[in-house]
């Protein structure tokens, strides 16, 4: 068959990791370019992807004749045997039909997935959700996302909407999230809830290291690892209450789902998922059945920032 390639990119709102693999699913090329969306999606995310492939063909030197298909993730609504972006949340996008789009810029199949269904099924065939069948996978970054593999097979529900229960509602009094809605699980757990908090504590006059990072938007995790290095108490605090309600939403997701692993992905994890997952685990018993929890492992994803880029390869793959 000789050498060919897969070009498989990762989307997100502030970077965009590109990566060639060889025949033998293996990474021989990769690159990290910031975004300039400054958090939301970049208004051209076609131009970010054609720049980025592009690149990377030069810079690898690879034949572009050996090429055998792209694949994106993209935030949203997506039907993924299409390759149509029903609809995403920043950007003007509504039955887009992507794939037919790019097909025609690069000449190859074209593939595009919802980035945390992606990084789900990453892990499922690639990484440390290997071997499992049903799977719940929490991918905590900017935001709170889901992935659902139930009985070995992604699990999209009606019109490729499942799995957002980063949005399940944990405290109806509780903060406001983006989706308009109050007390979801996004709101307390992910970098934005996070940040949120801070702000709060910061606001009524408490010291914290994380004032500035938090000033204009969320902050980035190194810089948190930093702060509860240094035994910063407010940074502790917005940790162990994004702890608590993840434990409070996977002891849900167990009880409904009875899977055999759940998961836990996203840039705060691959910077802090020691202490996430310990925090979780020494709380998440009280929030399930113990004849359910006793059949369930709970571990980080092992792929880190590659898990949506191998999810794009599975995709590519058929798998």
């Amino acid at each position: 068959m000789g050498e060919s390639y897969n070009i498989c990119l990762d989307v997100g709102g502030t970077k965009v990791l590109g990566a060639i693999f060889n025949e033998k699913d293996k990474i021989i090329y990769r690159l990290k370019k910031r975004s300039k969306s400054g958090g939301s999606e970049s208004a051209d995310v076609e131009k970010v992807i054609i720049d980025v492939v592009e690149e990377m063909i030069k810079e690898s030197g690879i034949d572009r004749n050996k090429l055998n298909a792209v694949a994106s993730c993209a935030p949203g609504v997506i039907d993924q045997d299409k390759g149509i972006v029903l609809f995403t949340p920043n950007l003007p996008w509504r039955d887009y039909d992507m794939a037919a789009s790019m097909r025609k810029q690069f000449g190859v199949p074209f593939y595009v997935g919802n980035d945390v269904n992606l990084g789900v099924l990453g892990e499922y065939h690639f990484g440390a959700a290997k071997g499992y069948k049903n799977i719940v996978g929490f991918f905590v970054g900017t935001g709170m996302g889901g992935g659902l593999v139930l009985d070995g097979k992604l699990f999209t529900g009606n019109q490729f909407k499942a799995a957002e229960y980063g949005h399940m509602i944990l405290d109806p009094e509780g903060p406001l999230c983006n989706c308009g809605q109050r007390g979801c699980l996004e709101a307390f757990s992910s970098k934005q809830g996070m940040s949120s908090y801070i702000r709060v504590q910061v606001a009524r006059g408490r010291e914290s290291l994380m004032a500035e990072a938090v000033q204009d938007g969320t902050f980035r995790s190194k810089k948190l690892a930093k702060a509860l290095e240094a035994g910063d108490k407010v940074a502790e605090e917005a940790v162990d209450r994004a702890c608590h309600w993840l434990a409070v939403a996977t002891g849900n997701m167990i009880n409904t789902i009875s899977p055999d692993l759940v998961i836990y992905g996203g840039g705060v994890i691959e910077a802090l998922g020691d202490l996430f997952l310990g925090k979780i685990l020494a709380e998440v018993d009280r929030y399930c059945m113990p004849q359910i929890r006793s059949t369930v492992d709970i571990k980080n994803a092992s792929l880190g920032d590659d898990s949506i880029l191998y999810g794009a390869l599975a995709m590519i793959k058929g798998l």
